[in-house]
């Protein structure tokens, strides 16, 4: 999928021309390459009932969320959901951190924020203990000011909730903040939050997103550009 601005974005500039200076953003499949893991996971969660299904379907399901990937292949399967869940939690939980990376280019994206003087935070479905436990794996903690994660009562995206409370607590301007993830239900949850959105590596347009891109370097540039215009209060 190569960058594209949305089909309205070039009125969007002309009324919005604030400067991009804070990012909030997804953690799986957006900050780090953990869907590989967390298919394999399934994968092997199923082997024992003797079931299989294709990578891809998982792939589909996990992207709405795991308790949802866990219900749909119970029920294909005639399976108990809590029995699939609780084992597809004991091998995901066992796969090392240091094996789901972060997606070439977001450290630089990260720290380009923090020179202009904005501030990066994450708004995740993920659990706290564990988001904490990928950044610091991989030596990104320090680069992140807020973290509002899904144990923490807040309703899923798309509800705006997790977007309105970092606005609140870090006293964004939704006008200079943009979040950024890989599914619909970040950019609709970002959009209901009066924020910029960006979509990363997804054919899921439905959300129409302010910006779709497929490297971190694309993401750059969109910010870079931001940069160059003249700031508007």
């Amino acid at each position: 999928m190569e960058a594209r601005w949305a089909p309205t974005n070039s009125a969007l500039i002309a009324h919005r021309s604030n400067v991009i200076r804070n990012l909030i953003w997804d953690v799986d499949g957006t900050l780090f390459d953990t869907y590989p893991a967390i298919v394999q996971s399934f994968l092997q969660a199923l082997e024992p009932f003797g079931r299989s299904v294709p990578a891809v379907q998982v792939v589909s399901l996990a992207r709405v969320g795991l308790s949802h990937c866990a219900h749909v292949l119970a029920a294909q399967h005639g399976l108990a959901e809590d029995m699939l869940a609780q084992r597809f939690r004991e091998l995901y939980t066992a796969v090392p951190k240091s094996c789901q990376i972060p997606f070439e280019g977001v450290k630089s994206v990260c720290q380009a924020i923090l020179t202009g003087v904005g501030i990066n935070t994450i708004a995740t479905h993920r659990a706290h203990a564990s988001t904490e436990e990928l950044l610091t794996t991989h030596a990104m903690r320090d680069l992140f000011t807020e973290i509002v994660a899904g144990d923490e009562g807040y309703p899923k995206k798309p509800s705006p909730a997790a977007f309105l409370a970092i606005i609140s607590k870090c006293a964004l301007d939704p006008r200079e903040t943009v979040a950024v993830g890989d599914r619909d239900v970040d950019i609709l949850a970002g959009k209901a939050a009066g924020l910029w959105t960006c979509l990363f590596q997804s054919d899921g347009l439905g959300a129409d997103p302010d910006f779709a891109f497929s490297e971190y370097g694309d993401l750059l540039l969109y910010l870079k550009e931001s940069w160059r215009r003249p700031t508007t209060r």
